[in-house]
This record gives structure tokens, C-alpha cells and sequence, in this order.
């Protein structure tokens, strides 16, 4: 299970003495315990990795600020704590893959316009969450449904 790797990951930076890996594991720990607080429910490995991308998509918000600030030394710190938090997100898929999945999931739900992006969206979340840019799947179904 992915939460278990990210808590013996921690423990390895900690003998390691690891500071910055350490505190990157420790604020995703924080994150995803803060979620199963909130929802009363045990994260599966797709809301594990949601919240990790949640989380990397906060640090290169945090990079574009930081260097448009002249701030590069910040800006190096986010960009290390994202190359530790992506090495938990599954490989993503390629273009190829998600428009398969996109073109079955029009035909298993029968979508035919914009009206339907959401039915089909919601399917296709769970297939697709941490696999692949939801932005792009958003994009893809939009085409998709215009015909």
C-alpha cells in the first residue's frame, strides 16, 4: 500500500538524517492523515495520490511565485520537495492511453454533448486519478463531446 511505503520511506530518512526529504514525507503524512480526519474514512492508494498531486501542484504554484519574485532559493526548495512527492505518483499514462479511455467511457455512458461532461468525468476519475493531467482529460472530453 502506498500510505505504508511513505511511512517507511520517513523512517529511512530519519536514520539518514535526511532533513529535507524528512520534512517533505512528514508534511505528505500530515496531509493525507488531515484527510482521513476530515472524512472519517482510510485513504485508498487513488485518494493517496490525489492528495500528492494536490500537494505538487501547490509547490510549482509556489515555484512560479517564488521566481517571478526573484526568489530562486525558494523556489529550488519547492522544486526538491516536488521530485520527492512525484516519485509516489504512478507513471503516467501517455495520450494514446487516456483517449482509449476517454472514447470507452463516452460509449459505456452514452454521453453525446457538453450537458454529459460531468456523468462522464465522474467516471472516468477514478480510472484515470493519478495516472494522468486531469486538466488534460478534461480537455479530451470536452473534444470528444463536441463532436
Amino acid at each position: 500500500m502506498l500510505k505504508a511505503r511513505i511511512t517507511d520511506d520517513m523512517k529511512t530518512a530519519m536514520k539518514a538524517k535526511e532533513a529535507a526529504r524528512l520534512a517533505a514525507i512528514r508534511l505528505l503524512l500530515a496531509a493525507i492523515k488531515q484527510k482521513e480526519v476530515d472524512e472519517r474514512v482510510e485513504l485508498d492508494d487513488a485518494a493517496v495520490a490525489a492528495v500528492i498531486e494536490k500537494l505538487v501542484k501547490q509547490r510549482k504554484d509556489s515555484v512560479t511565485q517564488y521566481e517571478a519574485a526573484g526568489r530562486q532559493d525558494l523556489a529550488d526548495v519547492e522544486k526538491a520537495e516536488i521530485a520527492i512527492l512525484s516519485a509516489y505518483l504512478p507513471e503516467k499514462m501517455g495520450n494514446d492511453e487516456i483517449a482509449a479511455i476517454v472514447t470507452a467511457a463516452v460509449a459505456e455512458t452514452g454521453a453525446k454533448g457538453p450537458a454529459d461532461m460531468g456523468k462522464l468525468m465522474a467516471v472516468l476519475k477514478p480510472k484515470l486519478a493519478g495516472k494522468a493531467d486531469m486538466a488534460e482529460v478534461s480537455k479530451l472530453v470536452k473534444a470528444a463531446l463536441a463532436g
